[in-house]
């Protein structure tokens, strides 16, 4: 397949298993992806695999990882058997292997559920080969000089992706509505990304509308950072947009894209 365009770079809000359910929200994934230029590959940068130094995951298929507890069975039975990506993975390799910036091979790790439960609905023939790298750090800066150094794979037909959730902080699902917190983060959030304003973003904790309410630990939030590096490379940060926003369960699902 000739790729004649450079792919954009997502962050996109991936829910939980129970997103398959939702009346609206596969309808908005599936949308957007069907607006997207097909991909060679697909690398997800997931807020549900912490690893240090920086893991490549399964190059082949291999099962799923059900990382979630509780759920009805019918979760645990759902499958997406993608192609693995290995010369995806020797590419992430010869780019992020550095002085100080080790890469390690995870071969049986599958793909979690902030990495399969959307991709089922953009990408639902699961015929895009898919890469699964951890966040080995929580870091803002670091995670956006990944997205950097992870770049030029744009040109060469890769959709990157950052899947986490744009406010989770799971007390949300204990109240009815959208609380005060997650809608004002979220408003916050969505101003500073149509400013391209990263210096904000990057220090959310402390600059953000209950930061520290919205993401009362950062990991969801972090892979959006290795997109705006990703972004940030091409010169495309000041045009972003929002492809999806609102609120799910009162977390707010905003998702964006760059490119």
């Amino acid at each position: 397949m000739a790729v004649t365009e450079r792919m954009p770079a997502l962050y996109l809000s991936h829910g939980a298993p129970p997103l398959a359910d939702d009346p609206v929200w596969p309808g908005e994934l599936a949308a957007w992806s069907a607006r997207l230029p097909r991909p060679k590959a697909i690398l997800m940068v997931s807020a549900h695999w912490e690893e240090a130094p920086l893991a490549l995951g399964a190059t082949r298929t291999v099962p799923l990882v059900y990382d979630f507890w509780g759920f009805p069975g019918h979760y645990y039975r759902v499958r997406y058997g993608a192609p693995g990506a290995p010369a995806l993975a020797e590419s992430v390799r010869k780019l992020l292997r550095a002085p100080g910036m080790p890469v390690q091979d995870i071969p049986d790790r599958g793909l979690d559920h902030g990495a399969y439960v959307p991709l089922v609905e953009m990408f639902p023939d699961a015929d895009v080969p898919v890469l699964q790298i951890s966040l080995p750090t929580l870091d803002p800066r670091r995670l956006m000089e990944i997205g950097r150094k992870l770049a030029p794979l744009r040109d060469e037909g890769v959709l990157i992706v950052g899947s986490g959730f744009f406010t989770h902080n799971l007390a949300a699902l204990r109240h009815p509505g959208v609380p005060g917190w997650s809608a004002d983060f979220d408003a916050w959030g969505g101003e500073a990304l149509a400013a391209a304003d990263v210096d904000a973003l990057l220090d959310f904790e402390h600059k953000a509308p209950a930061g520290k309410l919205a993401h009362p630990r950062t990991e969801h939030f972090a892979p959006l950072f290795v997109t705006l590096g990703a972004a940030e490379s091409a010169g495309e940060l000041g045009r972003g947009r929002s492809v999806i926003d609102g609120f799910w369960m009162g977390l707010a699902k905003r998702s964006v894209q760059f490119g």
